[in-house]
């Protein structure tokens, strides 16, 4: 019987070669949305930034429970409080606590001062009775995540402000408006921009220069006087649940013109494509062509620029309410909380009031990293 012989591995052939072409075919096979998400895993930062405005999404979505008090809530006895330190040690056992103050009176700038006195302590617990609400207006409650165990006691993890409300749970109410409004201005925006760019692209001629010209006339006027122009025509007796969606309706009429002109760009360049061209002589309409064929193409693309977008809305809304002719109270957004902070007097009072830019940087700088990383993940073959 002959001896079956093997034959020996070339020295220099690459052993992962196999390894290779079978990574090479999955990423042929794989579909646009798979590659999508290869790509954007690789980036770390717009990952961990997605983390994180999931995670605040989810403090606006259960802003009454995760607040420790109503954001009407206050206390005369302590205005312009500073920031208690939490605590979770007591020398020799686990104790979940901040310090209380002592008040002295300062004879020379007639003003009450607040001294941590390490001697008080001010016992916490999670899910504590505190303010009623009604979740999402629907379940009535008042167990909160965080509180003291006796209501009396103060606890003011970021401070006070001039009237002592707690500032930690108006941050927490203000991350609802401030974020959905972002949300909802961007919705309105894609629609707009989705609508009038697909039109402009997809059919050119008389439409699409109408259209252009549309957008070159509002990206011509100054962004912050338009705001202001079409923010002052609000009637102050507006209720302010109307106000929120006047103030979304303006910052979405202002900011559609960018994506509608990406949107343009790509119809341009796809409407002549081979794969619109067979969908075209198969019999399918335009609407469909549009719909099933088209947007899908580049919807990574329409995604990272809504990510983009979102920021510039957050900080839209924050500079109208600054200024004073955006949301007002008793609405509660990051940009009413810094009316508070306009004054130099204030700030140097009380410079925790400063807390709700630093959420603003914060969130933008994490929408920013994510736009990033998705617009990257939306071209998967580029280095």
């Amino acid at each position: 019987m002959g001896q079956a012989t093997t034959t020996a591995p070339h020295p220099h052939a690459s052993p992962d070669k196999s390894v290779t072409d079978g990574r090479l075919q999955g990423l042929e096979r794989a579909g646009a949305w798979r590659l999508f998400w290869w790509k954007f895993k690789k980036h770390r930062l717009a990952v961990g930034s997605g983390i994180l405005i999931i995670l605040i999404y989810l403090i606006s979505m259960f802003a009454e429970f995760l607040a420790p008090y109503a954001p009407g809530d206050y206390g005369a006895r302590y205005t312009y409080a500073p920031p208690q330190g939490l605590h979770i040690w007591d020398g020799e056992n686990f104790s979940l606590h901040v310090l209380g103050y002592d008040v002295e009176f300062n004879p020379e700038s007639y003003e009450r001062e607040f001294i941590v006195d390490p001697e008080q302590k001010v016992p916490l617990g999670f899910f504590v009775k505190g303010s009623p609400y009604k979740m999402w207006g629907l379940f009535a409650s008042d167990i909160h995540f965080l509180g003291p165990l006796d209501p009396s006691q103060p606890m003011y993890l970021l401070g006070a402000d001039r009237l002592g409300r707690d500032m930690l749970s108006r941050i927490i109410y203000g991350t609802r408006v401030s974020m959905t409004v972002g949300l909802v201005g961007v919705s309105l925006s894609l629609f707009l921009g989705v609508l009038l760019g697909g039109i402009s692209g997809y059919f050119g001629g008389h439409i699409d220069n109408a259209i252009q010209r549309l957008i070159e006339f509002l990206l011509a006027i100054p962004t912050i006087p338009l705001w202001m122009g079409l923010a002052a025509a609000i009637p102050p007796t507006l209720p302010p649940l109307q106000v929120y969606f006047m103030i979304t309706i303006i910052l979405s009429l202002v900011g559609w013109t960018g994506l509608a002109r990406v949107v343009r760009g790509r119809f341009l360049a796809m409407r002549n494509e081979d794969f619109v061209t067979a969908a075209r002589l198969d019999g399918a309409g335009e609407v469909g062509l549009i719909l099933r064929h088209m947007l899908p193409s580049f919807s990574s693309h329409i995604i990272a620029a809504v990510t983009l977008a979102i920021p510039v809305m957050i900080l839209s809304e924050t500079a109208l309410s600054f200024l004073g002719i955006g949301l007002r109270p008793p609405v509660v957004s990051w940009g009413v909380l810094l009316q508070e902070a306009q004054n130099i007097r204030s700030v140097a009072t009380a410079p925790w009031l400063l807390t709700p830019g630093l959420a603003v940087v914060i969130t933008v700088l994490a929408l920013n990293f994510l736009g990033d990383g998705l617009r990257d993940a939306a071209d998967p073959y580029a280095d």
